[in-house]
């Protein structure tokens, strides 16, 4: 059986700025919040980072035309890459006066008018703005689809210094999301940015994956996800002005393109430890609204049980990225929200062990679980009614053992799911090549190309060839499924 795209679905890679830029001579960026973060002595003392340094990562800041090259020759037709905040703005914005409107606590307006994209040109770092340019001119002159990405995770330094935060305290440092003037900069740059790079870019992502940002940064504080301060009132209050920035900027982007704004979340299947046990059930329901749907009913709906009703906030998505890599498992709880994530299945595994449901796990310790990509999309469609593209999924695979059959059985969960009705427009796998993995380092291995950190050289893994198989004939082949069902014995 022949699985067959759309002539027009997207099939290509996910990459972010600071995880792929750095790497050679002229690529370093010292600006941002989580440059600062990992090189923190006290972080790397403490294990809560790596030691590994970004700025020996895969140099795409350097080598894009060789990484467009391997991506063309894959087959790829698209790209969402990511632009770096502390990179066009190394230096604050503040002095750039634009008219903001507030109802009570709740930041409602923002308008940045051509005066202020102006002066804000003024302050770009021109040298970033251009070569960024180049970037993006390169793929596009490939006639290939480019989504660009406003905020994946970093922030200017000026913006958020979360050492400083851990050391003079919260009110004596730039504390990011957490202050609502980080919404009134954030609306800047993303204006600046639609301005100055509109003619390149096809699709426009606000945000990747908020719920991380909020959520590692002060809950899971293990995660190594800056500033490590655990306050679940100032997650709230970081997811609250996480929204309004989206909102603002959706409204500022919409003045200056005609081209479609979306958000891209971190998904994964919740499924309940006991299936149809009401209570169990019940537990999964809650966790899919906290975990994962709450802060997108915010923007979509204007409804949030932890934020309460933002009209202001409400339809400022015109498509949504999903992405995913494994699952979660929650039993029933009586404390916390009535839910508890349980160890041993979906991304709370041990590395390359078995899960307690007999799955393979990946080098992060993730279970491969192909079907619950069949289940968020269906999950997100029902839910919201907008188009989705599969903006992130891999496997960390160091050897490539795993990521054949994962990335088959994975495009054919995605296939099942466009069978029955759902508007998807594309998968993009997450990574074409090896990057700075945040607070893990250079241990995760992502990419279809291994790269030689010393050198920088890329070498095709085997599950690069299968990704061009499904390319070149823009469907899944027999011969393809039938091979994964070979590995599968």
């Amino acid at each position: 059986m022949k699985l067959r795209f759309p002539n027009n679905f997207l099939l290509g890679f996910s990459e972010s700025g600071f995880q792929f830029e750095m790497g050679l001579d002229q690529s370093e960026d010292q600006n941002s919040d989580w440059w600062h973060w990992v090189h923190d002595e006290e972080n790397i003392f403490s294990g809560l980072v790596s030691g590994d340094m970004p700025e020996q990562g895969p140099g795409y800041w350097s080598l894009y035309k060789r990484d467009h090259d391997i991506a063309s020759g894959l087959g790829m037709n698209c790209a969402r890459l990511g632009i770096e905040w502390s990179r066009i703005f190394p230096k604050p914005t503040f002095e750039v006066k634009v008219d903001v409107e507030m109802s009570g606590d709740n930041l409602v307006n923002v308008i940045v008018d051509k005066e202020a994209l102006r002066k804000l040109d003024a302050l770009a770092n021109k040298d970033a703005v251009e070569h960024y340019e180049k970037i993006f001119n390169d793929w596009k002159a490939r006639e290939k689809t480019l989504i660009l990405n406003l905020y994946h995770w970093t922030m200017p330094i000026w913006i958020h210094d979360p050492i400083k935060m851990r050391k003079a305290g919260i009110e004596r440092a730039p504390s990011g999301w957490i202050d609502q003037r980080t919404v009134i900069e954030f609306v800047k740059f993303a204006a600046y940015v639609t301005w100055r790079f509109d003619d390149y870019v096809d699709l426009w992502s606000i945000l990747n994956e908020p719920n991380v940002v909020y959520g590692s940064g002060f809950v899971q504080v293990k995660s190594g996800f800056p500033p490590s301060h655990l306050d679940l009132q100032l997650a709230i209050a970081a997811a609250k002005h996480i929204a309004e920035a989206h909102a603002r900027a959706f409204d500022n982007m919409k003045s200056i393109t005609k081209k479609s704004i979306g958000i891209i979340q971190a998904m994964f299947a919740i499924e309940p430890k006991k299936r149809d046990v009401p209570d169990h059930e019940d537990a999964a329901k809650k966790a899919k609204k906290v975990e994962i749907f709450d802060f997108l009913d915010l923007l979509s709906k204007g409804e949030s049980m932890f934020i309460g009703t933002r009209e202001d906030l409400a339809n400022r998505i015109d498509w949504i990225g999903v992405n995913y890599y494994s699952r979660v498992v929650v039993e029933p709880s009586t404390g916390g929200m009535g839910f508890k994530e349980l160890e041993g299945y979906g991304l709370h595994c041990t590395p390359n062990s078995l899960s307690k449901a007999g799955r393979e796990c990946s080098d992060f310790g993730w279970e491969i679980y192909p079907e619950g990509i069949k289940s968020v999309l269906i999950d997100t469609w029902e839910r919201y009614r907008k188009p989705i593209i599969v903006t992130e999924n891999g496997i960390a695979d160091a050897k490539d053992r795993y990521r054949p059959r994962y990335l088959v059985s994975h495009i054919q969960n995605v296939q099942k799911a466009f069978d029955e009705g759902i508007d998807i427009r594309g998968y993009l796998h997450w990574a074409l090549v090896d990057n700075y993995e945040w607070a893990q380092g250079f241990k995760m291995r992502f990419g279809l190309c291994y790269v030689d950190y010393e050198t920088k050289k890329r070498y095709l893994r085997p599950s690069a060839l299968i990704f061009k198989g499904i390319t070149e004939y823009n469907e899944l082949p027999g011969e393809i499924q039938e091979y994964q069902e070979l590995l599968s014995l």
